[in-house]
């Protein structure tokens, strides 16, 4: 179980790994033995016991081109390109020639000279992504599959037969038999044979025969197991009576044994022989048991024991294993923290811890004067004891922030807003669960630049639940309309060129449009009704206004002319002296008598003043 060989490609970020094969040991096979290697992916629990002189290994790529890695040497001998222009889904080794077939997302088959690295011949395999090849016991014909699986005849690169296939993708193909059951007849190399194929999503995997006329499309018989499967092993049933042993490894972390002689057609679905699951004891500290996922499963040579590959994928634990599979259901007990813990003492680290004094100090450089204590690394059983007593408080995140010198008033959020990151890691939690308090939290807001922003950091998977989620909305409440289409024409700007390369975009934005349609349709109509409202409400505000403003007086409290006669002058001052005493005398009466004012007003624009008419023209 240790790590023999890594290899990381250098461009293992951009274009990841998809799929491995590796090539046949010492190039050409003696004619009269059949090797079942290469069809299917190797792990490296495997390496072991196939001949030492596995060597070449093709890795294809996300971004279509194909590394072939030398094991031996340590290094990439040669990389394979223009053969594909997407993800590469499988590639196998053909047994007898050097020829490597390749197929991808791209719908298209390749079959490459792997001395010369160039595309020796490239066929269009479906109207779909090709995601599954197996070339068969005699190496003239190919099996690929997409959903439907065709058997190609490798000289002519014609379809020689046509099978039903899934309803979903392929991902495994591999033939059971090397001879047919039937041994009276000729054997052509192909008819006669059974192959085994398991889909994605698909709980049943399948078999199909290989018939002389075109005439049954559909499988055989049928393996049903508990989830997805994730690795299939099987031992090539050889001569007639020799039953076909099958190891599925499912999603779920159990592996299902089968045994069966493949021998014409079986209406019901097999079950397995023998269910294999693991689990840890449960004895230290947590009393329950806790399953260990079984990652690949693979027979040994002696077609009885097994290769169990279990535990994380990042360090997995390979066991070789013999079981009864009399019994039909087997749990093994094994304590993963014990093995893995003596695993990573042993194995070498890069990483050096300097050993430090506790009263040195480290300065960091930056920010002049600051220094920070470095703690000695604490031991592992330290590290597992430390949680809090009863009674005892922890500190408090600012405490903490503190110590680390960080100013607390700077990671504050303002005003205790969420950021627009956890808008968006918010949306895709409440889109997931369906939670409506989460999802009216988030729609809620108000602010262009928050919606733009979640938006853009939404991932791209959210996109399809986030506008069904608008739309129903738009359709429950026409109230939300207004908040709704803010979201909405930030998902239409953004994710533009994502939603055009949906092939069903149509339908899933069907609703949507006819809702904006009815919509649009009465806004004409609605718009002239606004307008001619506006002018009415407007000309009744503004005659309510006219009744209800108090009309100001029209006399003058006080008038000053110039002096044109002395006598004139004298008789005018007595008169003023005398008028604005009166006026004096009425501004008091009016305070005191306020509920009269409007009266009083009135009277006074009638020219009903207490002055005499001879004093009011002298005036004038």
């Amino acid at each position: 179980s240790r790590l023999q060989h890594e290899y990381v490609p250098s461009a293992h970020l951009s274009a990841a790994c998809t799929c491995l094969a590796w090539a046949p040991p010492g190039g050409r096979q003696p004619p009269n033995k059949v090797q079942d290697g290469p069809q299917r992916k190797k792990r490296k629990s495997e390496v072991a016991e196939v001949d030492r002189q596995l060597d070449i290994l093709a890795v294809g790529t996300a971004v279509g081109s194909i590394l072939l890695y030398s094991t031996v040497k340590g290094e990439l001998q040669s990389k394979l390109d223009g053969g594909h222009d997407s993800r590469v889904n499988c590639v196998r080794w053909h047994q007898d020639t050097c020829c490597l077939y390749s197929c991808s997302e791209d719908k298209h088959i390749v079959e490459w000279n792997t001395q010369t690295c160039k595309v020796k011949c490239k066929w269009k395999g479906d109207n779909s992504s090709v995601t599954s090849l197996c070339i068969s016991p005699d190496g003239k014909m190919l099996l690929s599959a997409g959903r439907t699986i065709k058997l190609w005849d490798l000289e002519t690169k014609e379809v020689y037969r046509h099978f039903t296939g899934h309803a979903t993708s392929v991902s495994s193909l591999t033939f059971t038999t090397v001879k047919p059951m039937n041994e009276n007849k000729p054997f052509d190399g192909i008819t006669g044979l059974y192959f085994l194929s398991g889909a994605i999503h698909d709980r049943l995997l399948s078999v199909w025969y290989v018939r002389s006329d075109r005439k049954e499309k559909n499988a055989v018989m049928s393996f049903t197991v508990t989830d997805e499967p994730i690795f299939i092993d099987l031992t090539v049933s050889e001569v007639k009576e020799e039953p076909v042993k099958l190891a599925v490894v499912c999603r779920d972390g159990q592996l299902h044994l089968f045994e069966h002689i493949l021998n014409g057609y079986c209406k019901k679905p097999l079950t397995s022989n023998c269910t294999i699951q693991i689990a840890t004891p449960g004895n230290d500290g947590d009393s329950t048991p806790k399953p260990v996922p079984i990652l690949a499963a693979a027979f040994c040579s002696d077609k009885q024991s097994l290769l169990l590959v279990y535990g994380n994928t990042l360090q997995p634990i390979i066991e070789k294993v013999s079981l009864n599979t009399m019994e039909s259901h087997i749990c093994l007990i094994r304590d993963i923290q014990k093995v893995l813990s003596l695993k990573t003492d042993v194995a070498l680290t890069k990483v050096k811890t300097p050993i430090v004094n506790s009263d040195t100090k480290v300065l960091v450089p930056g920010i002049p004067g600051h220094s920070t204590t470095v703690k000695t690394p604490a031991s592992g059983k330290e590290k597992k004891k430390n949680k809090r007593k009863p009674g005892e408080i922890g500190e408090s995140i600012e405490e903490r922030l503190e110590a680390l010198d960080i100013d607390v008033s700077k990671v504050k959020t303002p005003g205790g807003l969420p950021q627009t990151d956890s808008f968006a890691v918010l949306l895709v939690q409440g889109l997931e669960s369906n939670d409506a308090e989460i999802l009216n939290r988030v729609l809620n807001t108000r602010k262009d630049n928050v919606i733009k922003n979640t938006v853009s950091r939404m991932p791209m998977h959210a996109v399809i639940p986030l506008l069904h989620e608008l739309t129903k909305r738009l359709q429950g409440n026409p109230y939300s309309a207004s908040l709704m289409v803010r979201w909405l024409k930030s998902v239409f700007t953004i994710h533009a060129s994502y939603l055009s390369t949906l092939p069903d975009l149509i339908p899933q934005l069907g609703m949507l449009y006819q809702l904006m349609e009815s919509r649009v349709k009465t806004l004409q109509k609605l718009s002239r009704l606004h307008g001619r409202l506006f002018i009415l409400v407007t000309q009744v505000a503004a005659s309510e206004a006219v009744h209800n403003v108090t009309e100001t007086n029209q006399t003058a409290k006080l008038v000053y002319e110039d002096e044109s006669s002395e006598e004139e002058g004298s008789d005018d001052e007595m008169i003023a002296d005398k008028e604005s005493d009166e006026n004096w005398d009425e501004d008091e009466e009016k305070e005191e008598q306020s509920d009269e004012q409007d009266m009083t007003v009135e009277k006074e624009i009638n020219g009903d003043s207490d002055l005499e008419p001879e004093n009011e023209s002298e005036e004038e």
